[in-house]
């Protein structure tokens, strides 16, 4: 490395060290891949897709919160339509399950790699499918305020010994 990058990156580094305080401290770690440390709002979003009680899902968004499900193409606005999405996936899906693998904190932003699975009710086999979430954090990093996931409704449907062009019923 030249001096000169060398001092780029000294001065670029002791910015950054100078800019955090302890209400933008998660700014300090942008773009690092938090490994084993989930971050608490991802690990709370994955208990409550976990659990059976679908107001713990909402109660993590901000009261404008955004939800969107890009395999199914549905989106869902304030805590009260995610909780709605929560139950009626409990209604569709027995065993619903969340397993994060790893999570990436980009300033606001947690990119979530995570395993979806469940069993459809009424498919013949279970699905387990890899699931991408990008969460965008309110300011103080204590509620989110977008969520979108990111699976394939067609492995899900294929690991389920259900045709590609399978709907829900009704409710």
């Amino acid at each position: 490395m030249t001096s000169r990058a060398l001092r780029t990156l000294t001065v670029l580094t002791a910015t950054a060290s100078l800019c955090a305080t302890a209400s933008t401290a998660h700014a300090a770690y942008a773009a690092q891949d938090t490994g084993r440390r989930t971050p608490g709002i991802a690990a709370a979003w994955a208990r409550a897709w976990n659990g059976t009680e679908p107001q713990a899902l909402g109660a993590l968004f901000t009261a404008d919160g955004t939800y969107t499900d890009e395999a199914v193409g549905v989106t869902f606005r304030g805590r009260k339509e995610i909780a709605g999405w929560k139950a009626r996936a409990g209604t569709l899906i027995d065993n619903v399950h969340v397993t994060i693998r790893t999570t990436r904190l980009d300033g606001d932003r947690i990119t979530v790699r995570a395993v979806y699975s469940g069993h459809l009710k009424g498919a013949p086999r279970p699905f387990a499918v890899p699931m991408t979430t990008r969460l965008d954090l309110d300011r103080n990093h204590c509620r989110i305020a977008f969520d979108q996931d990111h699976y394939s409704l067609a492995a899900v449907l294929a690991q389920s010994g259900l045709p590609a062009g399978w709907t829900p019923p009704a409710t």
